[in-house]
């Protein structure tokens, strides 16, 4: 048996899978990013969920693929695949960031351009095996254009300073807590992922995608993304594959804009899962 899994800053969808692909097991986890959450905390939610696919079916677990936001030191690797030895002493394991999981899922074992547009986003360059060149992201405060989470910081940003048009405003504060102090805390003293709280406002945000306002805000926020990063790796020789729930959402607004930019998007997947179960179980 194998598990695959890939979690993002939102949630995690683990699966427990045979060696043709058959699910035995699902589990959602809550979400990690170890570039925003304490790595005790990141390495809790992965045990856990690890634990209960386990538990649930008793398998012996020969593999173990997981791919995580936040992959960006060897030490936090090896935390991670040191706490999943102590579930699955026997298994295999290996730890990967959520970039490489989007690359395996959207190109299998082929070359391509991939992008990530889901609470976070990022690009890359993959050689149908390994990412050979990635756009770094900067995450949500350096980055992360064309995300949930960067469409959330820039309604906010708005919002605060009231340059929201008032109907837009008065329906966020009839729905949410929207003083300036509850704003505040959940970016900066939240202890759970600010990111995720921000990529949270992208649904009700794009409810208002009639308003002119809204709509200038959202489609500026995927041109930034293709400008800044994605441009940087497009060839008219390699399909553009992108993986994320809210670029799905969004597909045909973000295929457009892509189209005006010069940019043809092959395919748009909602999540990764089940490519990285076709991925790691085609042989």
């Amino acid at each position: 048996m194998k598990i695959i899994a890939d979690s993002g800053a939102t949630k995690g969808d683990w699966r427990l899978v045979t060696d043709k692909g058959e699910c035995s097991g699902a589990y959602l986890s809550a979400g990690t990013n170890v570039s925003a959450m304490q790595l005790d905390v990141v390495c809790g939610i992965i045990s856990e969920a690890c634990r209960k696919l386990v538990h649930e079916k008793g398998p012996e677990v020969v593999e173990i693929w997981l791919y995580t936001a936040g992959i960006v030191t060897e030490d936090i690797r090896h935390a991670i695949q040191k706490g999943l030895g102590l579930i699955c002493p026997n298994a295999m394991i290996q730890v990967e960031d959520d970039m490489t999981g989007a690359a395996r899922a959207a190109c299998g074992k082929r070359p391509g351009i991939v992008a990530i547009v889901g609470t976070g986003s990022n690009a890359c360059l993959f050689d149908g095996d390994r990412i050979v060149r990635k756009i770094y992201s900067g995450g949500y405060i350096l980055g992360d254009e064309g995300s949930a989470s960067a469409l959330g910081k820039l309604f906010l940003s708005d919002y605060i300073k009231g340059l929201i048009p008032q109907d837009v405003a008065d329906d966020f504060a009839s729905r949410y807590p929207a003083d300036y102090n509850t704003i505040v805390a959940n970016i900066y003293r939240s202890e759970g992922s600010p990111s995720g709280y921000l990529g949270s406002l992208a649904p009700f945000i794009t409810e208002h995608y009639g308003n002119s306002y809204i709509k200038e805000l959202v489609d500026s926020n995927f041109r930034a993304f293709i400008r800044r990063s994605l441009k940087q790796l497009y060839t008219e020789n390699l399909p553009v594959g992108v993986i994320g729930g809210f670029g799905y959402a969004l597909r045909e607004i973000l295929t457009g804009i892509a189209n005006e930019e010069g940019i043809r998007i092959s395919n748009i997947l909602p999540a990764p899962i089940d490519g990285l179960i076709a991925c790691h179980c085609s042989e």
